[in-house]
């Protein structure tokens, strides 16, 4: 198939007239979790074994899972909520530990894909998955014992949700329950400005050939990253532009948050606490507890 070629040229006009510096969270500063296709092509790479760069491989899921027990101080019939929680697999395992699940997550295809495994795992009756924005997900008080925000989640969102959330889930918690955060270490952060291509049929953003420019921006005075994604469909000459921002947080400002936003005391646990993950140098761990 071949583009018609005046579309073609306008997306390449577009590419070139790009803001050289785009304003962070201007389109939402996330990636497209609800777009139906796009959450097909994402809960393929969550169930893929091969990597874990979407969720984390079997048998590391089941090392965090283990400390994530005792260091929440969790026991069968515990309520927990699950805020973004992909496909289920924290969720489903933990219920198969006994646990309660409240989970949230706007993908279609992992509601639907986490819906499923808990029924062929006979917890559906323990695991109750909601397809909505955290955001607008409406947390009852004193409800849970603790609550999980994993893989770096909170920090695609601006500092005032940020410290929304966790508010909201400060109150949604019982006295004592304990919330799981797991954010990028910001020494580890890479702030070096930098951009990147590659051409491809197959992946996240699409499945028919298309061209994948990235570029990669450091902002030192809000201290968060933003990677802007142009994907050129080479079939069609359609464009699409993507910006995820992340946000940086240095522990202390990251534990100063956490009890502003009503919790009590909050432990940080750099690189997982020394657990054997490929990746655990690259986070913090942070218990709070209310």
């Amino acid at each position: 198939m071949t583009p018609d070629p005046h579309q073609f040229s306008q997306a390449l006009w577009r590419i070139y007239n790009r803001p050289e510096q785009p304003v962070p969270w201007a389109y939402g500063g996330n990636l497209p979790w609800n777009d139906p296709e796009f959450s097909a092509r994402m809960l393929r790479e969550h169930l893929d074994q091969s990597h874990g760069a979407a969720s984390r491989r079997d048998p590391e899921r089941q090392i965090q899972l283990d400390w994530l027990w005792s260091v929440l101080d969790l026991q069968p019939e515990a309520h927990i909520l699950d805020a973004t929680c992909g496909p289920g697999l924290y969720a489903v395992d933990l219920a198969k530990r006994g646990a309660r699940l409240t989970a949230v997550d706007f993908g279609p295809a992992s509601i639907a894909y986490a819906q499923k495994l808990a029924a062929a795992e006979n917890m559906a009756d323990r695991c109750a998955f909601i397809e909505q924005d955290v955001r607008d997900f409406a947390a009852p008080t004193n409800t849970y014992d603790a609550a999980l925000f994993l893989y770096g989640q909170l920090s695609v969102f601006t500092p005032q949700e940020t410290a929304g959330l966790l508010k909201k889930i400060a109150s949604a918690l019982k006295p004592g329950g304990k919330l799981a955060v797991e954010l990028l270490d910001p020494d580890r952060l890479d702030k070096k400005n930098s951009t990147w291509w590659y051409t491809d049929d197959k992946g996240i953003w699409g499945d028919a050939p298309f061209l994948h420019l990235g570029e990669r921006i450091w902002y030192e005075e809000e201290q968060l990253v933003l990677e802007r994604f142009q994907i050129l469909h080479l079939e069609t000459g359609q464009l699409d532009e993507v910006q995820l921002c992340d946000q940086a947080y240095d522990p202390a400002k990251m534990e100063a948050v956490m009890k502003q936003a009503g919790f009590t005391a909050v432990s940080t646990h750099p690189a997982w606490a020394n657990l054997p993950l490929y990746d655990a140098q690259e986070w913090i761990v942070y218990i709070a507890t209310k």
